[in-house]
């Protein structure tokens, strides 16, 4: 077994795909409407869906937004250095949830952002650079 993608119910596709596209470097995969179903569905992420675990983006249409209750916590992506990717999220207006710096209560450097439905992003650096860590 394995995790194909987690989805997100987003309120208008294009920003979503841009943001996870322009902004986090991911590539579009794939995407499909529905008709019938007044849904399109847009597959993102770092690699090939075959070897890789992805981002569904559901946009139900004549849907604007969605309320993210409190069950779900944050998508983590691992950056070579959370510091300059966190510069390069501000500086592309994205908005800040929690500044880079060291973890509480650990040392790892984490930052958190949100996307353009509020979905919170955290940005860890890579396991061989987290302290104590191979």
């Amino acid at each position: 077994m394995r995790i194909l993608h987690t989805m997100l119910r987003v309120g208008d596709l294009y920003r979503s795909i841009h943001f996870y596209t322009q902004v986090l470097g991911m590539r579009e995969l794939r995407r499909k409407e529905y008709p019938e179903g007044q849904f399109t569905l847009a597959f993102v992420g770092y690699g090939d869906e075959a070897d890789n675990t992805v981002i569904e983006l559901t946009y139900n249409w004549g849907v604007d937004g969605y309320e993210l209750g409190n069950a779900f916590g944050h998508i983590a992506l691992e950056v070579d250095d959370v510091y300059a990717a966190a510069e390069r999220m501000k500086a592309a207006g994205t908005k800040v949830l929690r500044e880079a710096g060291p973890m509480n209560a650990g040392q790892t450097i984490i930052a958190f952002f949100a996307d353009p439905d509020g979905y919170p992003i955290e940005l860890i650096g890579k396991r061989s650079q987290r302290p104590g860590e191979d």
